[in-house]
């Protein structure tokens, strides 16, 4: 009977423990274990590492361009007037050009500080098409997906210690947002909240499917996010179904003021 008890005791912990296990695998993606006021000291930190490495991040003068800054805001502005982002009031929302004309890329920190590469800027066609890659990276701070993914590769205690202001950790956060591969999920959600944003905006809600469309076509080397994530056409159709689904009725491309912007650059 001692024997038995024993028996049952073992097979009761094992049971929890794999549920446990499970339990922690399933959710460790969903769940944010890095406080949300955090983000904005975070993001804080990180946008502060980076204005100290002009060699590294080039920074466009604002000075010298205030129309192209002026541009960039305006298209922030009316995505963060939506009435759909969540942290809107809680969030930075401070946008900074990068001078890289090799690179076609743009990301957001924790907090809400977006950077656009010039390269980026050149490549696309249109009003609409930055406005749905911008509204894809203000998804991935707004939906918090950059503390979720490093919470699971640095752990909470670094965030929290860049967060703090602790240099080294700070910077090894910096490094790794800049180059962070989203997650599949993560690059589906930031997608559709890409097309949420959009839809009750003036503009083509499915702005960004017109990066995606030009990256299949071969318009130019992938930037390398892109790298391990589904085949742009997927995205394509997925996020021209967002739109439909959504019945979004925005038209709006605005390509001749877009192109006026690009050869200010």
């Amino acid at each position: 009977m001692h024997t038995k008890s024993i028996l049952l005791t073992l097979f009761i912990a094992s049971m929890v423990f794999t549920f446990s296990c499970d339990f922690t695998k399933k959710t460790v993606g969903s769940i944010n274990l890095f406080p949300v006021e955090d983000d904005v000291k975070l993001g804080k930190q990180v946008a502060a590492e980076i204005a100290s490495k002009p060699n590294e991040y080039p920074i466009l003068s604002e000075r010298q361009n205030p129309k192209v800054y002026q541009y960039i805001r305006k298209i922030t502005n009316n995505i963060l007037n939506s009435g759909v982002v969540k942290y809107k009031d809680q969030f930075a929302w401070e946008v900074k050009i990068i001078n890289d004309d090799k690179t076609l890329n743009a990301f957001a920190t924790p907090g809400g500080y977006i950077y656009v590469y010039t390269g980026l800027i050149k490549y696309l066609d249109s009003e609409d098409q930055l406005a749905g890659v911008m509204g894809h990276e203000i998804a991935h701070a707004d939906r918090r997906h950059s503390t979720k993914q490093m919470t699971q590769t640095l752990g909470v205690q670094i965030l929290l210690s860049a967060a703090l202001g602790n240099r080294e950790a700070v910077q090894q956060v910096a490094s790794g947002i800049v180059g962070l591969k989203f997650s599949r999920n993560h690059e589906a959600d930031a997608d559709e909240y890409s097309v949420r944003y959009l839809c009750p905006t003036s503009y083509n809600a499915a702005g960004s499917a017109g990066f995606f469309r030009k990256i299949s076509e071969g318009g130019g080397r992938p930037p390398e996010f892109l790298s391990t994530h589904p085949n742009p056409d997927n995205r394509v159709v997925d996020i021209e179904g967002q739109k439909t689904e959504m019945g979004c009725r925005g038209s709006s491309t605005n390509r001749s003021e877009y192109a006026k912007i690009k050869a200010l650059l």
